[in-house]
């Protein structure tokens, strides 16, 4: 059975929605999948912002405007995409609650999808409907500010796979995903673990140094059992300093293609993204699939 069968990539017709749907094709392509292409319509709300917009609305043709997006959406990318099994829809309200419903219903397996950052200051930046995508669907997300160079339709190839590894449960579920998308692609894959700031440090003093070289060898022992007892084959990374920052520096070191990380179980209103996965998807120097 493939990895993957129904890939969903949400479409606003911009260079870097472009670049999401090249990408999300050359995986279809690897894996002999079909290509969801959702555009979420959202209906005009500034004329009725203020009482005035109410009395006298500005002309608005729902139709019109309605069959001009399909219009749209059906030329969006036709050449790149063609001899790949794609379907195209649009829904209508929330852009991240459709996108979350569609994937739901539709059983896709991966969502594909830029973040909002760009030029020097894309690290800091994740799109409110990305974060948002990313708190509620359950499949795996590969997003990040780095889509810019897809892999070749042909013969997509990821050299080197990073895992980023917490030690918590679903850890299994993160490094089974990506071991398997690395046997997959023949990628050589690292399982990188960090230990942060504030077990080496408190209120700005730092512990001795035979304490911190303690709890780097104490890390590195149970990621290998972890290793070992999946059966998987990967170089075991261990990084000190705060998380984000951390795996963006194990990413830059080993030449990482994709980067591959948890969000976490499911707590109701809460979401499933935590603290570090946002930051490392805004910091990560490759896109980042989000398991």
């Amino acid at each position: 059975m493939a990895m993957l069968s129904r890939i969903l990539v949400p479409v606003v017709f911009s260079a870097r929605c472009q670049d999401a749907t090249r990408y999300a094709a050359a995986l279809a392509c690897r894996f002999h999948c079909e290509l969801d292409l959702l555009h979420v319509f959202v209906q005009p709300w500034a004329a009725f912002s203020a009482a005035e917009g109410y009395a006298t609305p500005p002309p608005f043709d729902l139709e019109s405007t309605l069959a001009q997006v399909h219009a749209e959406l059906d030329e969006f990318m036709g050449d790149e995409v063609r001899g790949l099994t794609v379907r195209r829809e649009v829904g209508e309200g929330d852009p991240a609650r459709a996108i979350a419903e569609f994937a739901c219903k539709e059983k896709c397996d991966l969502i594909v999808m830029p973040t909002h950052g760009y030029g020097p200051f894309r690290r800091f930046l994740l799109g409110s409907v990305t974060a948002k995508v990313l708190h509620d669907v359950h499949c795996p997300v590969l997003t990040g500010p780095h889509l810019e160079h897809p892999p070749a339709m042909e013969s997509p190839r990821f050299g080197k796979i990073l895992c980023a590894v917490d030690l918590r449960p679903e850890s299994r579920q993160v490094v089974a995903w990506a071991s398997q998308f690395a046997e997959e692609f023949g990628s050589d894959l690292a399982l990188v673990h960090a230990v942060p700031d504030s077990a080496t440090r408190m209120d700005g003093i730092t512990f001795e140094p035979a304490w911190n070289a303690d709890l780097m060898a104490r890390a590195r022992e149970q990621v290998t059992i972890l290793r070992d007892e999946m059966k998987v084959k990967a170089e075991v990374l261990i990084e000190a300093g705060e998380v984000p920052a951390a795996v963006r520096a194990a990413a830059e070191s080993t030449g990482a293609d994709l980067l591959v990380v948890g969000r976490g179980r499911p707590h109701g209103v809460l979401g499933r993204l935590r603290t570090h996965t946002y930051g490392i998807v805004r910091e990560s120097p490759c896109p980042v699939l989000a398991v």
